[in-house]
């Protein structure tokens, strides 16, 4: 069954994407939301996006930015881990788990082992404190370029008509939904569903991190992107009955990973 939020979710259009390619040169039209607790951090980032011509929008807290996320489009949130007396990473895996909205987090110094558990849950990015706003602008701008990669993808390779079943699970290429085996779509991120295709057209086979690296080159991957380990967990996390005891997607230690599936194609 499907471990996260189900929805219907039809494919990607091409004219979607051609729009989103369109806005792209239009920096004001994209909207940054700034979830921080201290104003002084919030007013130097409103400073420096709005600078660079891009829309903003501020939250105190988790309440503040479900209710912008709610009636606003943003294109990306920084996240301040420690949020008041809130849990930041809390907040970033209640979003991931119902959105695709980019993530970059803003830590401290020596949050070392939040900023990891941060990038398992699915933030995009991290940015330590102090920060140069010439560095955030350009990690904003890369992660955003990143997106729009990835739904170029979407639109160019999706109508394939390949469809694939396992263990109960359906994957329709085409319509890019995954069916669980109650028969409910569920939400996966564009970046989950390519691995998930991934492991799925190559049943058995033993994928090591490099060759998975390679295989989601159109996502850009660098060293700060997510791990392949922690998109594995998330996606083990939807996929898996027991995530803890993963049966579909094998970890192959001292390698990489295996799809264990009985996949059928047709």
């Amino acid at each position: 069954m499907c471990q996260a939020p189900c929805f219907s979710r039809r494919g990607a259009s091409i004219h979607l994407f051609r729009s989103i390619v369109s806005k792209m040169s239009q920096t004001s039209s994209q909207q940054i939301l700034i979830v921080d607790d201290e104003p002084e951090i919030r007013a130097l980032l409103r400073a420096g996006f709005e600078a660079e011509e891009f829309g903003v929008l501020e939250a105190g807290n988790s309440a503040e930015a479900e209710a912008h996320l709610a009636s606003q489009p943003v294109a990306l949130m920084t996240l301040d881990l420690k949020l008041g007396g809130e849990d930041g990473l809390k907040l970033a895996r209640d979003l991931r788990a119902r959105r695709n909205t980019p993530i970059i987090m803003i830590t401290g110094k020596g949050d070392a082992i939040d900023r990891i558990v941060g990038l398992e849950l699915g933030a995009d990015d991290y940015i330590a404190k102090p920060f140069v706003m010439r560095e955030v602008v350009a990690r904003v701008r890369a992660v955003l370029r990143r997106y729009v990669n990835a739904e170029s993808d979407v639109a160019i390779s999706a109508p394939d008509g390949r469809r694939f079943s396992f263990d109960g699970w359906a994957l329709d290429v085409a319509r890019r939904e995954a069916t669980d085996p109650t028969g409910t779509v569920c939400a996966l991120t564009t970046a989950e569903f390519n691995l998930l295709l991934i492991f799925v057209e190559r049943p058995g086979r033993v994928l090591s991190r490099d060759e998975l690296m390679d295989l989601l080159k159109g996502h850009d991957w660098t060293p700060m992107d997510r791990s392949i380990d922690g998109l594995v967990a998330r996606l083990r996390r939807k996929v898996e009955p027991e995530s803890e005891r993963p049966q579909l997607i094998k970890t192959v230690r001292g390698v990489g990973y295996a799809f264990a599936g009985v996949v059928k194609r047709s």
